[in-house]
């Protein structure tokens, strides 16, 4: 049997499935048929796919590969396919255009509109305080006030917080009713190098051409021996329901050391009341853990069903969008739909034997680093109205999604492209407003009249 560790997939892809089906999954060899149409890139071929390939198609001369290759190394050709596909299907069908400035979508017509174009420095949330002033945080540190385009104060007296490769200064949610300002950010060791995902809260108090952040409290903050020196996965999106606020905490880098592991803060959705303490109705007794068996989640919103939905990233390929509910185990790093960045298996997607992971309602394969997640709501745009928008970094993609019952039942790209996708907020207008990192700026999304 190949072991993951020894096999490089590109290679063994050219070497073993290239005569047939092409380089680059075009077919013609054998007289095999292209892989790379729309059709063939649906994830329900997921399973068939890796059917084929461990069992063989015995009508069309293809032989099983199940006796030579582990499972993992059987998945991490039909990664390796989706990579093909993802190629071929851009470069055939391109991306979103506009054309006179106006993008068609399925069920609405909008433009983009820059709304902040200088002096952001990557850019990671944006929110309104009651007034209607906007705020942007910065990475590696700085909260702005803006008023109709135009910055009118940094906020002063933030808490202490570190650029640490992913982390830093993150998200910013203003809660709906109460005009509490929540923050998520990478909080700094209290001796030597490390840093962990902390929440706070406190007040903005923005008059004239100054800004000032006060009544500081702190929701969140893990034990010091969780604080890591590693720059990845801080998690950190906050959502409101009711009386609790919810928020992520990824793996830390941590992997298999510790992750499949209640006991510790690294991979979860919490839950705690609005005021940090714990809701006695938790899976765990105590603790504000709500779901684990996540990697790094970095889009979480609630939909108009009442619904809590994350999206969060695999390694390369295998990026979810997962329902989320009470104590569920969505299974990383045991299960995963992805292989490593060098090239090499690593996991396979489905449950075992005796397992009973949480599977994702949907899962982008190639990844697009997932980032900010938002329910759609407001005047703007109607026929979007329930839907979620979720975002990709290294995708550049911003997606739309109808879901119906906890299932997908429509998803359309609305945009690639115009640079990292951060995060995504709806106005109360209902034009959608999106950070993005490289260009460093906001834009948004309005109706084409």
């Amino acid at each position: 049997m190949q072991r993951a560790q020894n096999v490089n997939v590109t290679q063994l892809y050219d070497a073993t499935c290239a005569k047939c089906h092409g380089r680059r999954g075009e077919g013609g060899g054998a007289g095999t048929q292209s892989f790379n149409t729309k059709e063939k890139f649906d994830q329900k071929l997921d399973k068939p796919f890796f059917d084929a390939i461990k069992n063989g198609v015995p009508d069309m001369g293809m032989e099983s590969y199940g006796a030579t290759m582990t499972d993992e190394v059987v998945w991490s050709m039909v990664v390796h396919i989706r990579e093909l596909q993802r190629d071929a299907l851009r470069s055939e069908f391109g991306s979103p255009r506009a054309v006179n400035g106006v993008y068609t979508s399925q069920r609405a017509k909008f433009k983009i509109e820059d709304v902040v174009t200088g002096g952001l420095s990557t850019p990671w949330s944006v929110d309104w305080l009651a007034d209607g002033k906007m705020l942007v945080t910065n990475r590696p540190g700085g909260m702005y006030v803006y008023q109709g385009g135009n910055k009118i104060a940094e906020v002063s007296g933030l808490p202490a917080s570190v650029e640490q490769g992913q982390g830093g200064l993150m998200d910013v949610r203003v809660h709906p009713t109460n005009g509490w300002v929540y923050l998520s950010l990478a909080d700094p060791a209290k001796s030597g190098r490390g840093a962990m995902t902390k929440i706070y809260r406190g007040k903005v108090t923005a008059t004239g051409g100054s800004a000032r952040w006060t009544d500081q409290q702190t929701i969140y903050e893990a034990d010091q021996q969780y604080y890591s020196g590693a720059g990845v996965h801080f998690g950190s999106k906050i959502v409101f329901q009711g009386d609790y606020v919810f928020f992520t905490v990824g793996e830390r880098g941590t992997n298999m050391r510790v992750q499949q592991n209640d006991g510790n803060p690294y991979g979860k959705v919490m839950r705690l009341h609005l005021d940090g303490k714990v809701p006695s109705d938790n899976p765990v007794s105590g603790s504000p853990m709500w779901s684990t068996g996540h990697r790094n989640q970095q889009g979480l919103a609630f939909d108009s069903e009442g619904n809590l939905w994350d999206t969060e990233h695999g390694p390369r390929g295998g990026d979810e969008v997962n329902l989320i509910k009470r104590g569920a185990n969505y299974g990383w790093p045991v299960r995963a739909f992805s292989i490593n960045y060098n090239d090499s298996p690593f996991r396979t997607p489905w449950n075992g034997p005796g397992e009973s992971f949480a599977l994702p309602v949907f899962r982008w394969l190639p990844s697009i680093g997932a980032s900010g997640m938002t329910l759609m709501k407001g005047a703007a745009f109607p026929t979007w109205s329930g839907d979620l928008l979720a975002g990709g970094l290294v995708g550049e993609n911003l997606d739309r999604f109808r879901m119906k019952d906890g299932t997908m039942v429509e998803r359309e790209e609305l945009l690639h492209g115009h640079g990292r996708i951060r995060d995504i907020n709806v106005h109360k207008d209902g034009t959608v407003y999106v950070v993005l990192n490289g260009p460093d700026k906001v834009i948004r999304l309005v109706p084409a009249e």
